[in-house]
Order: structure tokens, then C-alpha cells, then sequence
């Protein structure tokens, strides 16, 4: 999806520091200037220098925007106002404290949700962030500094950020920084240096920020390797699964959790366990699960909800050993009185019955109650399940024997019966029935007489011990049934999950080679398989484009199960009817239109091939493989669709304005030549206008035929700058004198103070930029009306503003009037000029490191073309002697 959105979403940096005052701000503006001079329309969107004198300085050299000021409990609070940002679209726009919260009543309440939509309206963005600010360090920054930070932003979005940047600065010299008032004003000096800026916590800040800037480096590198296809397939690697319930620190473990992943450099999963008294709890207790779920997903981690009966313990480690997670994390729980001291805490059963694991138990100060919501029960064998099926039969008969004397014998058989329905639930059929035998045999001891004996004297007591021996049959019946109901939910589950999964999955790529990589992996992980992609190559025959594990080749017999399922559109090897003995099994990937490949996959235990359930899911995932597929070619094509449209678009505007604009010129030029050729005398006043005529329309032509040179040099980059110290007053009297005709008898007003510095730029080219704006104007305002030329000084460079009296731009169109070819249609729905002119003004003020932007003029009346150019550095006095 990231490389899917780099089209139209904007890039952002973000300078990360381990604590206030190292220096993020002022690198982040220092290097906003160096963009601008390079030609990148920069604006401050808000920036906050903290009293800091240097910051102050270098922040009033760029342009600002002004801050929405809203009105809170009293007082007025100025924010980033994101209307004007959208509404100015800079290139890239300046934000600093990415973890800021919004005043109350903003569009969004953190400022970094502000960003995320600039970025989407394709504007760049360069940020400043703390490490304490980032969420799942929120628990460590508070146990190191004693203070935990309440902004936080999540940790998405330094994973999706184009590029951090670590400001560091030696916590000595930080603490110098503050003590010289250059962090914070003097009140707050002494608190800071006694709290947090100890120097045990700014060097434990600094670890942190260190170590958050290595990861994003090996996460830059993973994501290069799988980018270019580095030779894999990669080998299978672990897994942490984080265990987490309704605890007050369930997102304790979660942070923990994403710690011990990012540590390891490794995948991580939380998971939660559901049982029947889920739906007992208190809606706090299930607001608490969710929001820790939520956080572990902004975290990045894969989020799992298990159900079960009883079996918590075995519930997880089944889990655990289906997604190959090696570790385990999990909170240590107090025992909960009276029930829980007869009953083994979750955590302490994992690590006895998990011996293949390296679990790893966090201690808590607080309770954690009882484990994804269940008591914990073992995950018995069947010998344990008979012998609790004898202690059933053995309590009931304690209930029962009290009552003989107040209740009909034939009532106490219900008391067995509950007890050989508890075993049935528990433990299935085969322990159903040994305690309905069990509890027959009890029930004919205890109950009938002879007493204590296994003889029946009596008629209708044999009646009475069959009738309960079948009811008790059947009630164990019932029972495993529901048993055996429970578990094909619970597989449906695991189905569903998969299929979800892996639709998340291929929805999140845009890249053909990405959604292969991702459709074998997810086949290897889920199934216990190898996997292979084959698709038709450039000769037409079947490759191999993708393989996991790794897959050196296939045997003939294999490669002709691929080519028949290809061919045929039908499945082939393994437990097939086409080359059953094959060691693949071979699925096509089939759409509406066409086969586009065929799935291999060769089982562990090869007898699993031929279950039904696994086609079933082997199939549901070919289908959404074979989509997935079609919609990367899809969109392939629709972009090479829109680049021809685009080309063919520039191409008609290109000729239009060659055939239409350049021959303009030349008319006049031949009308005027052909007269002057002709046998017919000439007056001499005649002869001097028409070789005016021809003189003029040839400048004319010139001027067109240097824009469209001009547009190619900017187009490929071979500008050649010849800079120097220049006035612009000369600059300008020459292009009036070139505009002469152009000009005509409109009254052309320049106000250009004498001591006006020199600008650094190439004479010629700003004369092109003048000479393209001043004819734009003269084009488009009325005749005799005036233009007017202003120039004023600014921090380090001269506005230069061209105003016109004309009917102005619209404000749609004062961005895109700089774009090539584009022209704003006139009264009568005719369009004028070439639209070339000023978008070559706006590539040579940029290559200048200027900017020009067009604004209405004074009064709301005509246009004003506003144009920056820097200012000539003067030399000193001292190298003036030398």
C-alpha cells in the first residue's frame, strides 16, 4: 500500500531527538532553507521557537503562514490552521511538535493527525519529534524520568515515515544548553536540571533514541531487499505471541511486547482467549480488552482472538505451535481467592506443559486476574479425563447419599446423570460412557438393594438401573456431540481467520512480485506446505516466479502435473486423477478471462493433501491470489493508459500552439517582406513601417521560439546559469525597451527605490522572466490602463511585483496559470497565448532559487505576478583591500 500511495501522497521526514533542546527545530529549519534555495516552495506551517534567539532568527527568513487562533476555556490558543496549508499547497510544508494535542473543537485532536492530512493532499511535510512521545516507549520513558508523557504518537507512523533523522546532541552539552537559557527561560532552569534533565536520564533517552534510529535502518534494508528482489526465499524466523486479558496492564504486556519483538527483530502476535464467561463480564472489562487490542495493532502487531471451552493453557500453546511462535509472553497473575488457590495460574502451567517455548512471565504489582478470561484447567490426556470421570461419579454419590432418606431412589439417578454430562462436555464420548458405567455401577452399589453389593433382588429394580444406564448413554452422547460442535466452530474460526488474514495481506501490496512473495508465505505458514507460483514467461512457457521455503526445481513428472492444471484450467498431482503419484499438488489461477498461473504446493505430511477441508481453503486462497493478481495488472495497465493519455495530451497542446501562435508572426512577416519586394513605389514613411512590421513580428517569433528552447533546457535539467550582481533597474529598462510595441502607449510605472540592492541572477534569463510577464499583462488588460512595476526590499532577497488592471485570475487558476499549456479562458470562451510564458517564468525564477506566485492586485482589482529573487552577497571591506 506504501508504494501504491507514493504517487499522490506527500513524503515525511521526521527529526527525532532524545529530549528537548538537543536541536531538531533549528536543523529542521536550517534545512528548510536549503530546500527553498534549491527552488522548493517552503512555507512554515507552524513552528515554535521557545524564547530561543538563534531559532527566531533563522525561522524569520521563510514564509509563514498565520495560526488559527480558537478560543479555549477564556483564552485564545493559536494552532496549525490545515485549511491554509491545503488552500496555499506548498511543496513542502514545516510542522513542528508532531505529538502536540489540538486545542479542543479542532478537525482532529492531535497534531499529528493534521499531518496525516497534509501528506494525503500530497504535500511533503519535515517534523520534530521526542523520543518520550512515542507510544511504545511510553512505560520505559516513565519508569526512567519518573514523569509519564500524555501525547504520544503511534509508532505507525515512524514505520510509514519516508525518512527520520537522529539529532544528537552529548547530555553534557545539553545540560550547558540549559543552564546558558538556551532550552528553557530561567524559572524553569533549576526544576529541569533536578528532573529531567538529570544526567542518568538524558543518557538512558539517548540509548533509546539511538536504538529507535538503528531499527529504522535494518527496517529500511529489510524493506530494500524484498523491494529488488534480493535471491531468497528468505528462511522461516520466529515469533513472539503476547497473551493479554482484561488486566488493568494489558497494554503494559503490549508495550513490553513490541519491545521484545523490536529488540529480537521479529514478528509478533497478541492474542486474547475467549471462553463461555466472556459474556458475563462487565462492559469494562470488555472496553479493557479491545482498547489493549487496539493499541497492540497500532503498534504493528497481528491481533488473534481464541476461543475454547475450559482449556486456556492448550488453547494457547495449539495456537502458539500453528503460528510457530517460539516465545511467549504473559503476565503473572495473583491467585483469587477462595477458587484460585485450588486452581494453577495460566502462567505457571505454560512453563510446565510448554517445554518447546521460552516463556517469559512479566512481573506486575497489581493482580492480573485470571488469564484470557478462563480458570486454568490441564490439558489432560484420556487417563486423566477417566480419572476425573471416577471423581464425578464419586462426588455424586456424596450428594446422594444424604438424600436417600428424603428423596424416591430413582431421583438421585439424575445427580450421576449431571456428572456423566460434565465428563461428556469435558472429555468426549469415550469418558461419557465410562462414567455412565461407572455411575450405573455406583448408583446398583449404593442404591438397590442388596445393599453394597452388585446383585439385583428385585424385578423392577433392573428396570430402573437399564433405564438410567441408557438415559446416562445418551446424555454422554449429547454431551460429546456438543463437545465435537464446539470444535468445528472453533476450526470454522481458524478458516475464516486465515482467509481474513491473508485478504489483508494482498490488499496492502501493489507490486505483482509482492503479492506472489505474500501468497507462498502465507500458504508455507498456514498449511505446513512448500509453495510455488509458476507463470507463463516471455516465450510463453511456464516459470517459476516465486517459491517458499526454498525450491531448487521440480522433478519432469511434477512439471507435468503444472503444465496440465495450467492448460487444462483443472487441478493435477497429488491424490488427483491427473498424475496422482506426483509429489505437488497444483491448483490454476483462473479469473473470467484467463488462466494466469498455477499454485503449487507439496504437503508435510502428504496425507493431508487429500482432505477436503484443506482443497476447500486451498482453493479459496487460489481465488483471492488469482484476483489479486488481475488487479496489479489492472492497474499497470490503467497507468500506462494515463502516461499515453498525458503524452498524447502534451503532444496536441505542443502542436496547437506551433501552428497557431508561431504563425501569427509569420504572416505578418511575409505580408510585409512580399510588399517590400514588390515593383510598386514606396513611400519612404511606407518602407520604415513595414520594415518595422517585420522587424517587430521577427522579435516576436524570437521570443516564442526561446520559450520552447527555454522549456526543453528546463525539462532536461541543462539550464547554465551565469550569475552575478545585477540591478534590476537595468534589467528592467531593457525589456521595456525590447516591449516597445508590445507595450504600445500603456503607461508603464516603476517604482524601484535607488539604494535597492543588486539581485544575484542571470541578466538574460530574469530579463525572459520580465519580458514573459509584462507581455502576459499587456495581453490581457484593457488598453491605456497602466502597469505597474514595484520592487522592495526583504530579509535576503527583493519581491518584485507586475500589476496589472486587466479582469485578474480566478483564484482556482492562480496555481495551474504556471503549468505548461494551460490558459484561462477569456469572455468570450476563446482561449489566448501560448501558455507557455509564464510557467518558463516559474522554472527559471525557481532555478534561481526565487518564487513566483500570482495574487489579485490592490483593491482586489487586475493581477498582481508576485516574483522573489535573492539578493548578491556584497563583499566586505576587508576583501576589498586585499
Amino acid at each position: 500500500m506504501a508504494e501504491a500511495n507514493k504517487g499522490h501522497r506527500g513524503e515525511l521526514k521526521i527529526y527525532l531527538g532524545a529530549a528537548p533542546g538537543v536541536g531538531k527545530t533549528y536543523a529542521m529549519l536550517e534545512e528548510a532553507k536549503s530546500r527553498q534555495r534549491d527552488g522548493v516552495d517552503v512555507v512554515v506551517a507552524i513552528v515554535e521557537t521557545h524564547g530561543r534567539v538563534e531559532t527566531a532568527a533563522l525561522l524569520a527568513t521563510l514564509e509563514q503562514l498565520p495560526r488559527k487562533v480558537m478560543s479555549y476555556r477564556g483564552r485564545d490558543l493559536a494552532e496549525m490552521d490545515i485549511d491554509a496549508v491545503l488552500e496555499r499547497r506548498p511543496q513542502l510544508a514545516i510542522v513542528d511538535e508532531l505529538a502536540h494535542t489540538n486545542v479542543p473543537g479542532s478537525r482532529h485532536p492531535k497534531r499529528w493527525q493534521d499531518v496525516e492530512e497534509v501528506l494525503n493532499a500530497g504535500i511533503d511535510v519535515i517534523t520534530t519529534l521526542n523520543i518520550q512521545h512515542i507510544e511504545s516507549l511510553n512505560d520505559v520513558v516513565a519508569r526512567i524520568t519518573g514523569v509519564r508523557v500524555q501525547e504520544t504518537v503511534p509508532d505507525e507512523i515512524l514505520k510509514t515515515a519516508d525518512e527520520i533523522e537522529l539529532i544528537d546532541l552529548p547530555p553534557e552539552e545539553l545540560i550547558e544548553r540549559l543552564r546558558q537559557g538556551k532550552v528553557y527561560v530561567p524559572q524553569q532552569i533549576t526544576r529541569a536540571l533536578s528532573h529531567f534533565f538529570s544526567k542518568g536520564n538524558l543518557t538512558a533517552l539517548r540509548e533509546l533514541a539511538m536504538r529507535t534510529a538503528a531499527q529504522r535502518v535494518d527496517a529500511e534494508m529489510v524493506a530494500y531487499m524484498r523491494a529488488h528482489a534480493v535471491v531468497g526465499p528468505w528462511p522461516t524466523q520466529e515469533r513472539l505471541l503476547v497473551c493479554i486479558n482484561e488486566s488493568e496492564v494489558a497494554k503494559e504486556l503490549v508495550r513490553s511486547g513490541k519491545r521484545k519483538a523490536d529488540r529480537i527483530k521479529i514478528p509478533w502476535i497478541v492474542a486474547t482467549v475467549l471462553t463461555p464467561s466472556h459474556e458475563a463480564m462487565g462492559v469494562g472489562a470488555r472496553a479493557a480488552i479491545a482498547e489493549a487490542l487496539r493499541l497492540a495493532e497500532s503498534l504493528g502487531a497481528e491481533i488473534a482472538t481464541l476461543r475454547t471451552d475450559r482449556d486456556v493453557a492448550g488453547e494457547i500453546l495449539r495456537f502458539a505451535r500453528s503460528r510457530n511462535a517460539s516465545r511467549i509472553l504473559i503476565g503473572r497473575a495473583r491467585r483469587r481467592w477462595p477458587y484460585g488457590m485450588f486452581r494453577e495460574p495460566v502462567a505457571e502451567r505454560l512453563i510446565k506443559l510448554g517445554t518447546d517455548f521460552e516463556v517469559t512471565v512479566v512481573p506486575s504489582g497489581r493482580p492480573l486476574g485470571r488469564l484470557a478470561l478462563a480458570p486454568l484447567w490441564n490439558a489432560v490426556p484420556n487417563v486423566t479425563g477417566f480419572l476425573e470421570a471416577l471423581l464425578g461419579v464419586a462426588v455424586a454419590s456424596l450428594v446422594a447419599w444424604p438424600l436417600w432418606s428424603y428423596l424416591p431412589v430413582a431421583s438421585l439417578s439424575v445427580i450421576y446423570l449431571v456428572a456423566v454430562l460434565g465428563a461428556g462436555v469435558r472429555h468426549g464420548l469415550w469418558v461419557a460412557l465410562f462414567a455412565s458405567v461407572s455411575g450405573f455401577l455406583a448408583y446398583n452399589f449404593l442404591f438397590t438393594e442388596p445393599y453394597y453389593s452388585f446383585e439385583v433382588a428385585q424385578h423392577e429394580s433392573i428396570v430402573a438401573l437399564l433405564v438410567f444406564l441408557i438415559s446416562a448413554l445418551f446424555t454422554g452422547t449429547l454431551a460429546s456431540r456438543l463437545r465435537m460442535q464446539v470444535e468445528n466452530m472453533r476450526a470454522t474460526q481458524r478458516r475464516t481467520e486465515t482467509l481474513y488474514e491473508f485478504s489483508r495481506k494482498i490488499a496492502q501490496v501493489s507490486k505483482l512480485d509482492d503479492v506472489l512473495w505474500a501468497a507462498v508465505h502465507h500458504l508455507a505458514a498456514t498449511l505446513e506446505v512448500q509453495s510455488l507460483v509458476l507463470m507463463p514467461g516471455e516465450g510463453g512457457e511456464l516459470e517459476m516466479v516465486q517459491g517458499y521455503p526454498t525450491i531448487d526445481d521440480l522433478d519432469p513428472k511434477d512439471w507435468g502435473a503444472a503444465q496440465w492444471a495450467w492448460e487444462k484450467a483443472e487441478l493435477a498431482g497429488r491424490d488427483t486423477a491427473t498424475l496422482p503419484t506426483a509429489d505437488w499438488l497444483f491448483l490454476p489461477m483462473a479469473t473470467a478471462s484467463a488462466v494466469l498461473g498455477v499454485i503449487g504446493v507439496r504437503f508435510k505430511d502428504p496425507a493431508r493433501a487429500g482432505d477436503p477441508e484443506t482443497r476447500r481453503l486451498l482453493l479459496a486462497v487460489e481465488d483471492q491470489i488469482a484476483v489479486a493478481i488481475e488487479r496489479t495488472r489492472l492497474a499497470a495497465d490503467l497507468e500506462d493508459s494515463r502516461v499515453t493519455a498525458e503524452s498524447e495530451k502534451l503532444r496536441a497542446a505542443l502542436l496547437n500552439s506551433v501552428s497557431h501562435d508561431l504563425r501569427t508572426p509569420l504572416v505578418s512577416i511575409i505580408g510585409a517582406a512580399t510588399e517590400l519586394a514588390s515593383a510598386r513605389a514606396l513611400s519612404p514613411a511606407d518602407r520604415d513601417a513595414l520594415t518595422s512590421t517585420v522587424l517587430e513580428e521577427a522579435q516576436r517569433l524570437d521570443r516564442y521560439v526561446q520559450n520552447l528552447l527555454d522549456m526543453t533546457r528546463l525539462g532536461y535539467g541543462a539550464l547554465n546559469l551565469r550569475r552575478g550582481a545585477v540591478d534590476l533597474r537595468e534589467i528592467v529598462g531593457r525589456v521595456r525597451s525590447d516591449l516597445a510595441r508590445v507595450l504600445g502607449t500603456r503607461e508603464v510605472v516603476v517604482d524601484m527605490p535607488r539604494d535597492l540592492p543588486p539581485v544575484d541572477v542571470d541578466p538574460v534569463l530574469i530579463g525572459q522572466v520580465f519580458v514573459n510577464v509584462l507581455e502576459n499583462a499587456a495581453k490581457h488588460a484593457p488598453g491605456r490602463t497602466a502597469i505597474a512595476i514595484r520592487a522592495r526590499p526583504e530579509a535576503s532577497s527583493i519581491r518584485v511585483s507586475v500589476i496589472d488592471e486587466g479582469p485578474g485570475i480566478p483564484p482556482a487558476d492562480r496555481d495551474k496559470v504556471f503549468d505548461l499549456f494551460y490558459r484561462v479562458r477569456a469572455g468570450d470562451g476563446q482561449s489566448t497565448g501560448t501558455g507557455l510564458g509564464l510557467a518558463i517564468a516559474r522554472g527559471l525564477v525557481v532555478a534561481h532559487g526565487g518564487n513566483i506566485r500570482a495574487d489579485a492586485g490592490p483593491n482586489g482589482n487586475g493581477t498582481s505576478i508576485d516574483i522573489t529573487l535573492p539578493v548578491a552577497k556584497v563583499p566586505d571591506a576587508a576583501e576589498d583591500t586585499v
